[in-house]
């Protein structure tokens, strides 16, 4: 097979890459990187589940609420040390490799579950008590900040070149799958226990399952292969992690814009996530269980709404369908979901979930893709992680708790409002996106990477002196 055809960028690869994109590409790398991202979500979203049944134990005060507030602060803390993380540390994936940071992530989030999980309540150890669980999410916060750009970068590079879209989405289909198990796991427990064992030890099981699965994460990632890209790449450009991030400050600013605009939607997953049940539960009466199991239908919807997506976009292109269509159907759904929870009903419930999961789904299937392709190889997850991280936990990360501030505050429907403007502005930004899905065999997931490109023939002509030097 040659790859001469004319790529997206209008150049042609060299006929000397076809060796390069016949190389086995073995099923550990996939399963190592959605597994992990699986572990990765899984711990961070069951917190803000089952935060409004371990706040009065860890945060007691006066009123449930206010210990709520301060179960959702501690939550937000995450968020806010994910953008430090992920510029910091994202650049040296690029430097060393992802396979390397992406084992360091997902033992940091499973060692804060599993502090969480063993943490004694405020009755116990008092003051301490709040104390670890902020270190957990601290932890939790500089795994998760090195965690989606490097399994972005990771999936897609691994990824056949025309399959990327498909490929990439595996991200997402693994997080909603974390979203999906850690309500499940929710549900379960808030049905299967009275509510005083609930409250005093019950909600430690899913934080407990969470830590031991990041052993599993930790030792699939430690068996898979670095990505062919990042090694070509790394080849040519020897820079440090400090001169990258400098050189994508320089030379990346539109994509750095996009890139934040595309990961922006995710106040309206964090809100659907992490506080829809809740929302319910405060604003209709709704018990947890119910909500958490209508929940967890909805999910069922986004993961498979996501690899679909993922795959079509192989075939119809990114940019033209998929942020925009999902960013159009958010804008005009969410103010009626939400007022639709005023009517009585579980499968009501379900309904609002479901139909936010659809165009959530939409929306989240194509752009890692979209964001990996955006970026060369060489600054490929600190792009991804300088604007993503800085978005997440910007609008992510406070999302819950501005929902039930504006709950608080009576004024439920603001919820709706304030998701609905941001998205507004991300949707005028994704008009300005480059088409970069295409159908060829383009060698590099940019639509240009000379680093790559000429690494490729290096190793090529290496592997030929190699094969024809005498034994």
């Amino acid at each position: 097979m040659t790859t001469n055809s004319p790529d997206a960028s209008g150049t042609s690869s060299p006929p000397e890459l076809s060796e390069v994109l016949n190389r086995p590409r073995r099923p550990i790398n996939m399963v190592a990187g959605t597994i992990g991202h699986f572990v990765e979500w899984y711990d961070w979203y069951i917190y803000g589940l089952l935060a409004a049944v371990f706040a009065p134990q860890i945060f007691p005060s006066h009123s449930p609420f206010a210990s709520l507030i301060a179960a959702l602060l501690t939550y937000a803390i995450g968020f806010v040390v994910r953008p430090f993380s992920g510029i910091i540390i994202s650049p040296l994936a690029d430097r060393y490799g992802r396979r390397v940071i992406l084992s360091l992530a997902v033992s940091g989030m499973a060692l804060g579950a599993l502090i969480i999980a063993l943490t004694p309540g405020y009755d116990t150890i008092g003051y301490a008590a709040p104390i670890l669980f902020v270190v957990a999410r601290i932890l939790q916060g500089i795994s998760a900040g090195t965690e989606a750009q490097s399994a972005i970068s990771f999936m897609v590079e691994h990824a056949p070149p025309n399959r990327r879209g498909l490929f990439g989405s595996f991200s997402n289909t693994a997080s909603g799958l974390a979203t999906l198990a850690a309500t499940g796991a929710a549900a379960i427990i808030t049905a299967s226990f009275a509510p005083d064992e609930l409250a005093v030890w019950g909600w430690r099981i899913p934080f407990l399952v969470g830590g031991l699965l990041g052993v599993v994460g930790l030792v699939l990632r430690a068996r898979a292969d670095e990505t062919q890209e990042f090694e070509a790449s790394s080849l040519v450009d020897k820079k440090s992690a400090p001169a990258r991030l400098l050189a994508l400050l320089r030379e990346h600013p539109k994509a750095l814009l996009q890139t934040a605009a595309l990961s922006a939607p995710a106040v309206a997953y964090y809100t659907w996530a992490t506080f829809l049940p809740t929302y319910a539960q405060l604003t209709s009466g709704r018990d947890k269980a119910s909500t958490l199991l209508g929940s967890v239908i909805g999910l069922i919807l986004l993961v498979i709404v996501v690899p679909i997506c993922g795959a079509l976009s192989d075939r119809l292109g990114r940019r033209k369908i998929f942020p925009i269509v999902g960013a159009i159907g958010m804008i005009v759904l969410f103010y009626p979901l939400l007022l639709l929870l005023d009517q009585p009903g579980f499968w009501v419930y379900v309904v609002v979930a479901a139909s936010g999961w659809l165009v959530l789904g939409i929306w989240q299937a194509v752009y890692p893709t979209i964001q990996a392709e955006l970026f060369p190889a060489s600054v490929r997850v600190s792009g991804i992680g300088f604007s993503h991280q800085l978005v997440i936990a910007i609008f992510g990360g406070t999302a819950p708790l501005i929902a039930a501030a504006f709950v608080g505050a009576g004024h439920p429907m603001y919820v709706a409002i304030y998701m609905i403007v941001i998205i507004a502005i991300c949707l005028a930004v994704y008009f300005t996106l480059p088409e970069t899905g295409s159908k060829t065999l383009r060698a590099t997931v940019a639509l240009e990477d000379s680093e790559v490109v000429e690494g490729e023939l290096q190793e090529a002509t290496a592997g030929a002196q190699t094969r024809h030097s005498p034994s």
